[in-house]
């Protein structure tokens, strides 16, 4: 192979490399920045069921906080929001 060619494939090879780095690290922001909204959207919750006077024990302030599902927290968050009882929120609460 040429030194041309060597030459050539390195520096391919190394902007491949800092492609995968820089798309890791995108990666890695937009996971947080899920994480961080899922976050928000449980804590939510917990607003709305404070605000209305539901009382919420530690294993289900547990059981919401660890939810990273957004369609889970939304239909939660709308539940919270009418609902007379923890167990009207919650799916599977017994």
């Amino acid at each position: 192979m040429s030194a041309e060619i060597r030459a050539w494939v390195k520096e391919y090879e190394q902007k491949l490399r800092a492609e995968a780095r820089t798309e890791g690290h995108r990666e890695g922001r937009n996971e947080g920045l899920n994480e961080g909204r899922a976050e928000e959207a449980a804590r939510a919750v917990l607003t709305a069921l404070r605000v209305r006077g539901i009382a919420v024990p530690d294993v289900a302030r547990e059981r919401i906080l660890a939810e990273k599902d957004p369609e889970t927290l939304e239909r939660w968050l709308e539940r919270a929001i009418v609902a007379a009882s923890l167990a009207e929120v919650l799916d599977g609460l017994s």
